[in-house]
């Protein structure tokens, strides 16, 4: 038994059953998959939210959370009669496998995952949970003393709790999305082409990121492994992993610490591996499994503009230079094949410029290189994939291309996401379900690749096909061919 509280939302008539810290496990051991809670006696108060997971604070210098944190979060839209059967949306939060929480406060004292505006306009049940980050959540040996993707089984054992537990809430077990963004888009990927999460899971949302972006695998885990027993005083031959699980969780999670050094984007060394369970093979490889689950995901149109800023910082400064010998090795340094990539790259990317290409316009195609690179060729190699592999399944692509910070002015923009969003995890299709949608959107095709332009002003030319197919095309074709 739990109790959460009931609290009053829009209009007359309509409540919401908020449930906060649910254990959907037991405390993790180190390095080990999750455990089935043992369970309670009488009622478990389910009213405030728990610790996050313990991981590095944003100067790496201290920790936060703590190590049991296996928790969920439920939100559960009422009406004049007792909810049965709603939808149910499972959110994954992001922060680059390294840091993040749906706890309350993420950002400042912002709490970005609240469950409960979603879960009102969309009436679909929302639920958040906890997983472990950082190095108790990702380190892996690369053998089978310490295989990793802790942090992904705890996903996965939460999904298969929401999956046992949600019809007591009035969900309908078999229509569960799961939705993340950045690394939780990564992992929602994951879970898709998980074989552990067959049957559980129905539709997916993935928002920038998807399992075959360069920073989602790490395929030498054992470094990273070998640098942090060497900060704690561990060996690094075969008793590396049984002496790493006598450390303290604290003093594991301080020697994880990752390097700031451009690119940014190939030092996210804590990240998902292929461990031949959770991950049988490469993730390009594991599509099949998802055939019959309904796919939507999609791109911010500048979404790399975060790793490029740390990796080139003349383009967030309006009076600095940036040289184009710095372009040429951002190429170099993503490409990593020489000269001849280098040289094919750079004239792709600046076809366009003409004689003097102003600083504007260096400093917005190196931002597009990363995102290119970073999580746009990767999504549309997903969504092509996906489509190819699927048999009752639908794929939808999005861009979306709000050009600003200032969340206040654009409730449409919200308006619309939430519409669409709870649309696909009730039917399966964006364009039908509770809310009306401003533009209607087509499916994703292998030949038509068609893909919906989110923003705050929506009409019949939101829709376009082919999202950046030349450099999709250079990246995915020509590179390899070099």
């Amino acid at each position: 038994m739990v109790q959460g509280k009931k609290v009053n939302s829009d209009g007359l008539l309509r409540t919401m059953d908020v449930f906060k810290g649910i254990p959907y496990a037991d405390k993790p051991g180190v390095f080990e998959k999750p455990k089935r809670h043992p369970g309670w006696d009488g009622v478990l108060k389910a009213t405030e939210f728990k610790p996050r997971c313990m991981q590095l604070n944003l100067l790496q210098s201290d920790t936060r959370g703590q190590e049991d944190c296996l928790f969920l979060n439920i939100w559960v839209p009422q009406g004049l009669s007792v909810s049965t059967g709603l939808p149910v949306m499972v959110w994954i939060f992001g922060g680059g496998y390294l840091v993040g929480g749906s706890m309350g406060a993420n950002f400042l004292d912002n709490y970005l995952y609240d469950g409960e505006e979603i879960a009102n306009r969309g009436k679909v049940i929302v639920v958040t949970l906890g997983y472990r980050v950082g190095t108790l959540g990702f380190l892996s040996s690369g053998d089978a003393s310490g295989p990793g993707n802790y942090g992904l089984w705890d996903q996965h054992a939460a999904i298969a709790w929401v999956n046992r537990n949600i019809r007591a809430f009035g969900g309908d077990p078999n229509n569960i999305t799961v939705f993340g963004e950045s690394a939780g888009a990564a992992s929602v990927s994951f879970q898709t082409l998980s074989p552990h999460n067959k049957g559980l899971i129905r539709r997916a949302i993935s928002q920038s990121g998807v399992a075959l972006c360069p920073w989602a695998i790490n395929h030498n885990p054992r470094a990273f492994a070998e640098m942090v027993a060497g900060k704690v005083g561990c060996p690094i031959d075969d008793q590396m992993m049984a002496c790493l699980k006598l450390i303290d969780a604290k003093e594991l999670t301080l020697a994880g610490t990752l390097s700031l050094a451009a690119p940014i984007v190939g030092n996210l060394a804590l990240s998902p591996v292929i461990d031949g369970d959770f991950l049988p093979d490469h993730p390009g490889k594991l599509f099949h499994n998802t055939a019959d689950i309904d796919y939507l995901a999609g791109v911010n149109s500048m979404d790399a503009h975060l790793f490029t800023g740390l990796d080139l910082p003349a383009v967030n400064q309006p009076l600095a230079t940036l040289p184009l010998s710095d372009v040429k090795l951002l190429l170099g340094s993503l490409t990593k094949k020489g000269e001849a990539s280098i040289n094919s790259a750079f004239a792709e990317y600046t076809a366009d410029w003409g004689d003097k290409p102003s600083q504007e316009t260096i400093k917005k195609t190196v931002v597009m290189i990363e995102t290119d690179y970073v999580f746009l060729v990767p999504t549309q190699a997903a969504l092509y994939l996906h489509a190819s592999n699927a048999q009752s399944a639908r794929t939808y692509s999005y861009l979306f291309s709000e050009p600003s910070r200032l969340s206040g002015i654009y409730r449409n923009v919200s308006k619309y996401f939430i519409a669409y969003w709870t649309n696909f995890a009730r039917t399966g299709d964006p364009n039908k379900g509770e809310s009306n949608v401003p533009v209607t959107w087509p499916a994703y095709t292998t030949s038509g690749q068609k893909y919906l332009e989110i923003n705050a002003k929506m009409n019949r030319n939101s829709v376009h096909e082919k999202m950046r197919v030349r450099f999709v095309n250079w990246w995915s074709n020509t590179l390899p061919s070099i």
